[in-house]
């Protein structure tokens, strides 16, 4: 494993009790950041909580991320505890029901734009007011292939990860100048427990489009989100980091 120094820093990890979330939190205390993991599963938190608080300063907090009020809490929270904020990571996530765009339930729709687009809004906007006092900032928002390509019978998720990426580049430009730089992270399908929510040909579709005929795992994904947590991440900003196994080639 590469060594990434972030002794001092601050981490906010969404979704942070299982699969990438988990996977990120662990590589930032292994870099020396203290983390506040959110997640809306509490026993999922806290056994997460109980697996890392070996490795360095963990902090919990449960939030419903489809909340503005929430996520204003969790950020009050997570200063209060560990005393500064300087990175945001928006991982928490949901796949949803697969279906025909016009067979798509309308409350399934909005559930998984609710969590997946509008989630990293209220986040962002809870958090980047304390990045701007603290005078830095990395934040990096889980995307997906999908909201580059689109992918069949996953309508609701490909737009909520096309509108993160546009989210994305939108924050980027608007921090520009503050010393807060804005990233998102598309990969392919990561092997974690959001397969269970899909259906098995549509995870053989996704395989098949990746050249190199296996999934991501969980450290490729913390690797390349600890970067660009890093300070030496500094002159990049709205940009959008593939993690395809060569299916995005752009």
């Amino acid at each position: 494993m590469n060594q990434i120094d972030l002794t001092h820093r601050t981490a906010i990890v969404t979704g942070g009790a299982r699969g990438i979330g988990f996977a990120i939190a662990q590589r930032l205390l292994a870099s020396g950041a203290s983390v506040s993991l959110w997640d809306v599963d509490a026993a999922a938190l806290a056994q997460a909580s109980d697996q890392l608080k070996s490795q360095g300063t963990v902090h919990t907090a449960v939030v419903d991320v489809t909340s503005a009020e929430s996520a204003e809490a969790a950020a009050a929270s997570s200063v209060q505890t560990l005393g500064k904020l300087d990175i945001l990571v928006n991982n928490a996530g949901i796949a949803g029901t697969n279906a025909k765009t016009w067979e798509t339930d309308p409350k399934e729709w909005q559930r998984v734009l609710a969590i997946n687009l509008n989630g990293p809004f209220h986040c962002c906007r809870a958090v980047i007011p304390h990045l701007l006092k603290n005078g830095y900032g990395r934040i990096v928002n889980i995307a997906s292939i999908a909201g580059k390509e689109g992918n069949p019978n996953a309508a609701h998720y490909s737009a909520s990860k096309a509108g993160v990426i546009a989210l994305t580049k939108s924050l980027g430009k608007e921090l520009a100048t503050r010393n807060v730089v804005v990233n998102c992270v598309t990969p392919a399908v990561i092997a974690t427990d959001i397969l269970k929510q899909m259906a098995q040909t549509h995870i053989d579709y996704m395989l098949s489009k990746i050249p190199m005929g296996r999934f991501g795992k969980i450290e490729e994904a913390a690797a390349l989100v600890a970067w660009l947590c890093s300070e030496d991440c500094s002159f990049t900003t709205g940009a959008v980091f593939d993690l395809s196994g060569g299916r995005a080639t752009y």
